[in-house]
């Protein structure tokens, strides 16, 4: 598990319209909320995307960026931002290396075989590159906004 204080893994993953997406191209200029969740259009991961996009503006006032990702493919992602009217950006990690370096991937058992699923986690990034919070487990009720608290704090510890 990725722990506070240390650089975050780098990543070069496409997004809804297969535009490369780098963690190093928001180096110096955005914190970077990294979010990631199990799957498109299921309803926790629904309601995570919607209240993340709900508070889009609120975000960017503080110069940060919201970036979903899952190992679902480009086309998935694009439908789901299409249904949902959402705001994040979504990336799309087919192979799970992403999700691997972040250590978000776990074994689950379902109806006797053993599958890889996505743990739901949340990274805030700064504009160094650090790890200021890593959160794994969490619940997708409620979760947005207290990753804009944490967000709004780390302007408090300049």
């Amino acid at each position: 598990m990725l722990q506070a204080g240390q650089a975050a893994p780098g990543f070069d993953l496409p997004d809804a319209e297969m535009e490369a997406v780098s963690l190093a191209g928001f180096r110096n200029r955005k914190i970077v909320v990294l979010y990631f969740y199990p799957r498109d259009d299921t309803p926790g991961c629904t309601m995570e995307a919607i209240e993340f996009s709900d508070m889009q503006e609120e975000f960017a006032r503080l110069n940060a960026v919201v970036i979903g990702v899952s190992m679902d493919d480009c086309l998935s992602h694009g439908s789901f931002l299409d249904k949902h009217g959402l705001a994040v950006q979504l990336l799309a990690d087919v192979e799970g290396e992403v999700c691997n370096n972040y250590g978000v991937l776990h074994e689950k058992e379902h109806e006797g075989r053993k599958k890889t699923c996505i743990q739901r986690s949340t990274f805030i990034i700064d504009k160094h590159g650090t790890l200021r919070h890593a959160l794994y487990g969490v619940s997708p009720r409620g979760h947005a906004a207290e990753v804009l608290k944490l967000v709004r704090g780390l302007g408090k510890c300049k």
